[in-house]
């Protein structure tokens, strides 16, 4: 993986590109409002200060004797000190420090409520405190403003330092959203590693130290892992049992092919037993070869293949009557691979239909005593099986069937298949006095 990715796909990039745009919006954000902060905090500022020199001036006026005229000439003290600009209206006489923004404030010295105002005129921009008082019986107005351009110039310049370091600072979390990303990819690199190892043959599981969100993924790798290797041990334990199986009869035929000696009827019919022989073990293997089990991944719709199982049944055995009843949702699907669910149903329902008499019932429900297992049970009204025989049932090796009694070899192939997927088959006599087979699964 490399430091600085390019692949729009690559999680990486998504990454660093989302993590980006929210500094930007936090950065962009936060530099706007510290424009329209700081501009109130100076409006703010200079409001009291008005304030303070407005009430200043009142107290000036109430204990002084000297005309307002005198008191706002250009060389006063304290407008060389504030460079404030004062209206003052005593009665109907009207004074001004500045006699070119007398027209501009006019109007607003016919207010008689205390307040702070902004006034623009021919380009300047003049902040103005207001505030009425009495003089000698005498109602009056005080404006006192100051030129707020030059704040706002001053505070621009501030805003734009800020900026530039904000854009710093914007820099600086992309380089630490970098490096803190990548150190947080480290586990899928180190992943990505052993499953190369694992495809290479030098690791049979992975053992990573992750983090928690990797937990699960860990865990199904794992069983998929392990379900790989079962599946491997399967087919070479049935290859190494049809080898051992066949090897002899094999060799016993041939040798008999390659003699001089005549084959007369009985020894015709024991190579026919013999090759019949091969042929249901080869049949048995191949079917337990394609045992599927638990770690396929896959569902299947219990109704729609039980359905479909049990009419091509019908035509295999016309004469038999066979009743499906399926107390599930048509649509509800089980972690059971289909033809895993169609080889254990095929096998029964097989079975029955060769040995019934008339009547072959399949019922598929769900057992809530069970932990919600869910449950096929099929019976016929055949010849059945004797008690002491329903244990040997299943038993490799054991060849029964109902009229012997005794019910084959793919019993032995069921019960494999069923333990694949943890769960249990059991025989019992039906209630029409023949065979009943119950599998019942753990969902």
């Amino acid at each position: 993986m490399s430091f600085l990715p390019f692949d729009r796909r690559s999680l990486r990039f998504n990454l660093l590109i989302r993590l980006g745009l929210v500094a930007l919006v936090i950065v962009g954000v936060t530099w706007f409002l510290h424009g329209i902060l700081l501009r109130d905090l100076a409006w703010d500022f200079l409001g009291d200060r008005l304030r303070q020199e407005a009430r200043y001036t009142l107290d000036r006026l109430e204990r002084l004797e000297e005309a307002p005229s005198q008191w706002l000439e250009t060389d006063s003290p304290t407008r060389e000190v504030f460079h404030h600009l004062y209206v003052l209206r005593v009665g109907d006489r009207t004074y001004s420090s500045h006699p070119d923004w007398l027209a501009p404030l006019d109007s607003y010295l016919d207010g008689a409520d205390a307040r702070l105002f902004e006034v623009q005129w021919q380009g300047r921009q003049l902040l103005v405190y207001r505030d009425s008082f009495e003089l000698n019986g005498k109602p009056g107005v005080l404006l006192v403003g100051e030129d707020f351009a030059q704040v706002e110039d001053g505070l621009g310049a501030l805003h734009w330092w800020v900026g530039g370091i904000a854009g710093l600072v914007l820099v600086l979390l992309i380089l630490m959203n970098l490096v803190a990303v990548n150190r947080s990819l480290r586990p899928l690199a180190r992943l990505q590693n052993q499953l190369a190892e694992f495809q290479a043959g030098q690791r049979e599981r992975l053992d990573l130290d992750c983090p928690s969100e990797l937990d699960e993924l860990l865990i199904q790798l794992n069983h998929f892992m392990d379900e790989l290797q079962r599946r491997l041990q399967r087919s070479r334990e049935a290859v190494a049992n049809l080898s051992h199986t066949l090897q002899t009869p094999l060799a016993a035929v041939t040798q008999v092919l390659r003699g001089r000696r005549p084959i007369d009827d009985r020894r015709r019919q024991r190579m026919l037993e013999r090759l019949e022989g091969m042929q249901t073990q080869l049949t048995s293997g191949l079917r337990r070869a394609r045992f599927a089990g638990p770690g396929s991944a896959q569902h299947a719709v219990v109704a729609q293949e039980a359905g479909t199982l049990v009419d091509m049944i019908r035509t295999l055995y016309p004469d038999k009557r066979f009743e499906l009843e399926v107390g599930l949702p048509a649509k509800q699907s089980v972690a059971v691979e289909r033809q895993d669910l169609n080889e254990m149903l095929g096998i029964v329902l097989d079975n029955a239909g060769k040995w019934a008499h008339e009547h072959v019932i399949c019922r598929i429900f769900q057992e809530q005593a069970q932990d919600q297992g869910l449950v096929f049970e099929i019976e016929d009204d055949g010849p059945g099986v004797q008690a002491a025989a329903l244990s040997q049932l299943g038993e490799r090796g054991k060849r029964l069937d109902e009229s012997t009694p005794g019910y084959g070899l793919g019993l032995a192939i069921l019960k494999q298949i069923v333990a694949q997927y943890h769960g249990e088959v059991t025989f019992s006599a039906s209630k029409e006095e023949g065979l009943c087979v119950r599998i019942a699964l753990p969902l």
